[in-house]
């Protein structure tokens, strides 16, 4: 019998749906005061991100760049009291490109919240050609 998931993914479940819903407002509730975000990649986007105004404004130019079209499907998600791991289908359009990848999104917590992030896609080639 499966018991409650651990608090941390529900953190995460969170997360991803406030980032659905673009209401970006709420992430940095969720997030320590100094997050990182770390975007792999030979992109315009890809970087190191540090508080919630970067990464905010990582995720802002995401939205800008895709017109809107950026979606992050969790298919997954896992915790524990140090760690957790959501794995996603990002999908998006820009002109006529289309991006279709899955990704492991790693994060490593801190009283609760979230206080890093590692990106990791499945085809990253893919996603730099599609930034770029």
């Amino acid at each position: 019998m499966a018991g409650s998931p651990h608090p941390h993914a529900t953190v995460l479940l969170e997360a991803y749906e406030a980032f659905g819903k673009g209401d970006l407002d709420r992430l940095p509730e969720l997030w320590t005061d100094d997050v990182r975000w770390h975007e792999p990649g030979a992109h315009p986007l890809a970087g190191d991100y540090t508080g919630p105004q970067e990464v905010v404004g990582l995720f802002g130019l995401a939205f800008e760049v895709t017109e809107g079209s950026l979606r992050v499907e969790v298919r997954s998600a896992f915790a524990d009291d140090t760690d957790g791991v959501a794995v996603v289908r990002m999908t998006a359009t820009r002109g006529d490109r289309h991006l279709d990848v899955l990704a492991a999104q790693v994060h490593r917590f801190e009283d609760g919240r979230i206080a890093e992030v590692w990106d990791a896609h499945t085809d990253q080639a893919a996603v730099d050609a599609f930034f770029s």
